[in-house]
């Protein structure tokens, strides 16, 4: 051993760690959590924690960290967990994710830190997202945290947007002496984080404490504002003083199908269902009333095989359909979704009706829904996406008994702060053209990322975006350099 190199604190050889099983997620029984919006996923005991850490391999070359979008030093907290230091791993998590409590909750970790874990060439990957979610949620049982105090720079940053690419960039340039200010169109601050996801995979109050954890660091946030019509991008800069602003207004504009019937009601977007059910709070049924939801016995279908899809129809589930059906054009091998969650629907007996599409939803007369006409799919040759596309199969349209049907097949760039602000450059699709490196836009002081820049994507690319434009920000604020931003890859269609 070179006289610098760093001995080991785990307890197990490296072939001893290999034979460790990966430790299981306590979670919800299936016939109980199919009934209520409590949490799915329980989090681990310390014990648990413990013994999952110990089976890190401590790489040379950690490519988890180097595959993670914001670049979580993935070894280090987990060497903090191995001797039991459980807020030290908090705080290491915490010099590169502001959201860890959320992040451990809902990012693909199996695209990305997982995804390139060594002992996955041989088991299990390390639990990491498991482990990143149990040390944020010790930390606030313990109700310890370190607030970073840094000296004022007099530079004050707009951000727009409290998604969770917005409240990256804030964590980082408050961290860094600037003054920001966060703005939120909507009564409640989380973005698609609050209003998308639901309370059984990531609840209200976790968005919450971290929102004051935020607070506390110096970051200042007001709702209700609608940058584009209550102020603009221009108003910010000049008369209100803003050196720098950031644009992380995400993409909410729903896609239809353009199917006839679409019109009729019981059809929604999974926009405006999602949102009826966390914002309007109809999970909380009846305490609070949102009749336009009464799933009481009704058939249900969403349309769509992403995350977004698997939380609307589980939500259905939980708010009392009778049956609950995933209808998805595709097979299980090219579904969006993660697996995890794919897993758990099935286990809350939701029916996937793969390699099937609605053509046309029928009514009963009156302008309310009552059936889905459909059509099997075969797959053909790749497309765009790389996946295999989908060719009806003659001759096999049925009709399926609905009540509501919801569209989940993705979103577009919402157009308002792009339409209102002078020389900002957008791409064919209507997306904020950024550069991919800096997230500078064609605007100088104006910096985008997120779902703006790239289309739907996940929570932690977003939360990446948001790291590399804090970064940008900050450099531009204190040299003065400035340099237009190249034009990003278009979104997937």
């Amino acid at each position: 051993m070179s006289p610098t190199a760093k001995k080991s604190l785990n307890p197990l050889s490296l072939k001893e760690r290999i034979k460790v099983p990966r430790q299981l997620m306590p979670e919800q029984p299936a016939e109980v959590r199919a009934h209520n919006f409590s949490e799915v996923n329980l989090g681990y005991s310390p014990e648990l924690a413990q013994q999952e850490a110990i089976r890190c391999l401590e790489c040379a070359k950690p490519t988890c960290t180097v595959n993670c979008p914001v670049g979580v030093k993935v070894k280090e907290f987990v060497e903090l967990i191995v001797i039991g230091d459980f807020l030290g791993a908090a705080a290491k998590i915490r010099e590169d994710n502001v959201l860890p409590a959320i992040t451990g909750r809902v990012c693909p970790q199996e695209d990305h830190c997982e995804g390139k874990c060594l002992l996955s060439k041989k088991v299990k990957p390390l639990g990491i997202g498991y482990l990143e979610r149990f040390v944020a949620d010790y930390e606030k049982r313990m109700g310890t945290h370190i607030v970073p105090s840094v000296p004022p720079t007099g530079k004050k940053v707009a951000v727009v947007g409290s998604g969770p690419s917005g409240l990256t960039v804030a964590g980082d340039l408050i961290q860094r002496g600037h003054k920001v200010r966060v703005f939120e169109a909507l009564h409640e601050l989380g973005g698609v984080l609050v209003y998308g996801i639901p309370e059984f995979r990531l609840p209200k109050q976790i968005i919450r404490e971290q929102l004051d954890y935020m607070r506390e660091m110096g970051v200042e946030f007001e709702t209700d504002v609608v940058v584009g019509r209550t102020v603009t991008i221009d108003e910010l800069i000049g008369e209100e003083g803003y050196d720098a602003v950031y644009i992380g207004t995400g993409a909410g504009l729903p896609q239809f199908m353009n199917i006839p019937g679409e019109h009729f009601n019981g059809v929604y977007s999974a926009n405006e269902f999602l949102t009826r059910i966390n914002l309007m709070k109809a999970y909380k049924f009846p305490t609070y009333d949102e009749p336009m939801l009464d799933l009481q016995g009704r058939d249900v279908a969403v349309i769509g095989g992403g995350n977004t899809a698997l939380d609307a129809i589980r939500s259905a589930l939980r708010l009392g359909a009778r049956k609950a059906y995933v209808l998805y054009r595709r097979s299980d091998a090219e579904m969006p979704a993660r697996a995890e969650e794919v897993h758990h629907a099935r286990q809350e007996g939701i029916d996937f009706q793969m390699l099937t599409a609605p053509v046309e939803f029928l009514s009963d007369g009156k302008g309310w829904l009552t059936a889905a006409r459909c059509v099997r799919m075969e797959l053909g040759e790749p497309d765009a996406s790389g996946r295999r596309r989908p060719v009806p199969i003659q001759g096999s349209e049925f009709n399926l008994p609905l009540s509501v049907a919801v569209i989940a097949i993705g979103t577009s760039a919402n157009p308002i702060v792009q339409s209102t602000t002078p020389g900002l450059g957008t791409n064919k699709r209507g997306y904020i053209q950024a550069s991919e490196e800096t997230q500078r836009t064609t605007r100088k002081g104006v910096f985008a990322g997120g779902d703006i820049v790239t289309g739907s994507a996940t929570v932690i690319l977003a939360m990446g975006a948001g790291r590399r434009a804090a970064k940008s920000i900050h450099d531009y604020l204190t040299t003065g350099n400035w340099e237009t931003a190249q034009e990003s890859p278009a979104p997937r269609a």
